[in-house]
C-alpha cells in the first residue's frame, strides 16, 4: 500500500485504506464499505491521549492486512450524532462493521498484539487485496474448460500450480485438460504429481479413468471399420466393445453408451461383464453431473434391474 506524507509529517495510509468520516458520509464509508470487506471504526477525539497511542497500532494492523480490512476514524467531537446512536460513552472505541452491521469491537488503547488477533479473527480465510483468490481461478478454468478450450484451461491451472504446487483440483484439472488435447503423456506426468492419500479424490479418479479410457482408444481401430464389423456380425462384442472406446474417444458419449448397452442385453456375462465395467468407468471419467452420466445409469439400470 503506498504511503504519503501529510500535514503533521506523520505517514499515514493511502486514503483508499484509512480515511476520516463525517456524519453525512458514514453510511457510503462505513456501511457500504462493509458490504465489500471489514470496516473499523476508531471512535476518537484530539483530547483523548489513549486515542493517540492506539491509532498508530490501528493503522499499522490494518496496513498489514494487505486491503482485507479498511480503517475509518471518526472525531466525535466534530461528529457527536454517530456514536450517541450507538451508544459510544468512552473513547478509544473501535467498532468493526461487517455485511452492513457491527460485527465485534474493543474498547480502550489495547496493546498492538491484541489489535492484530482481532484484525486477523476478522478477515479469517480472506484473501489480501491483489491477491489472487485461487477459488476463482478454479472456477474460471473450469468454465473455460466446459466452453471447450481445454488449452486455455490448461494455462489456467497452471496459474493456480505456480501459487500452491500441491493443489489437488488444479492437478486434476491440468491433467483433465491434456486428456482433451491428446496430450496422454502430460496428462500421466501431471497426475503422477498427486500424493498417494490423495489419489481417490474424485476428480483425480475421474482423470485416471478419462487416461485409462483415451489409451485404450489409441489401440483400437477407426470409428467407420468398427461400425462396419459390427454392422456385418452384431454379435461381435468385441468390435462393438472396441467402437464404443473410439466412440468415446471421439466425443460421442451417447453413442458410446448405446454399444456398451447392447452388450450388455444381448450378453451381459461377456468377457466377465466388460461391458458393465466400460460403462461404469465412462461415468467415471465424465462425472457424475455429466447428462450422458445421468441418462446412461439410468438405461443401465432398466436393464439390469428389469
Amino acid at each position: 500500500m503506498t504511503i504519503v506524507e501529510q500535514g503533521s509529517g506523520a505517514p499515514q495510509a493511502a486514503p483508499d485504506l484509512i480515511k476520516e468520516t463525517t456524519t453525512q458520509t458514514f453510511v457510503k464509508d462505513v456501511i457500504e464499505e462493509s458490504r465489500r470487506q471489514p470496516v473499523l471504526i476508531d471512535f476518537w477525539a484530539p483530547w483523548c491521549g489513549p486515542c493517540r497511542q492506539l491509532t498508530p497500532i490501528l493503522e499499522k494492523a490494518v496496513r498489514a492486512a494487505k486491503g482485507k480490512v479498511k480503517l475509518v476514524k471518526m472525531n466525535i467531537d466534530e461528529h457527536p450524532a454517530i456514536p450517541g446512536q450507538m451508544g459510544i460513552q468512552s473513547i478509544p472505541a473501535v467498532i468493526a462493521f461487517v455485511g452492513g452491521q457491527p460485527a465485534d469491537g474493543f474498547m480502550g488503547a489495547v496493546p498492538e498484539s491484541q489489535v492484530n488477533a482481532f484484525i486477523d479473527k476478522l478477515t479469517k480465510g480472506m484473501p489480501a487485496a491483489g491477491e489472487p483468490n485461487v477459488a476463482d481461478i478454479l472456477k474460471e478454468a473450469e468454465t473455460v474448460f466446459a466452453e471447450g478450450d481445454p488449452a486455455a484451461a490448461a494455462e489456467i491451472y497452471a496459474e493456480v500450480l505456480a501459487l500452491d504446487a500441491a493443489n489437488i483440483a488444479a492437478l486434476a484439472g491440468l491433467a483433465k485438460s491434456y486428456v482433451a488435447t491428446d496430450a496422454i503423456e502430460q496428462a500421466k506426468q501431471t497426475l503422477a504429481m498427486v500424493p498417494e492419500s490423495k489419489r481417490h479424490d474424485p476428480a483425480v479418479k475421474a482423470v485416471q479413468a478419462a487416461i485409462d479410457l483415451a489409451e485404450q482408444a489409441q489401440s483400437v481401430g477407426p470409428v467407420g471399420e468398427l461400425e462396419q464389423k459390427v454392422a456385418a456380425n452384431p454379435l461381435d462384442h468385441q468390435a462393438r466393445f472396441d467402437l464404443a472406446t473410439a466412440l468415446n474417444a471421439a466425443g460421442k458419449r451417447g453413442e458410446a453408451t448405446a454399444q456398451l448397452l447392447e452388450i450388455v442385453k444381448r450378453d451381459r456375462k461377456w468377457n466377465e461383464d466388460a461391458a458393465r465395467k466400460q460403462l461404469v468407468q465412462l461415468f467415471e471419467a465424465w462425472g457424475g453431473a455429466d447428462e450422458a452420466t445421468i441418462d446412461g445409469r439410468k438405461r443401465l439400470s432398466t436393464i439390469l434391474f428389469s
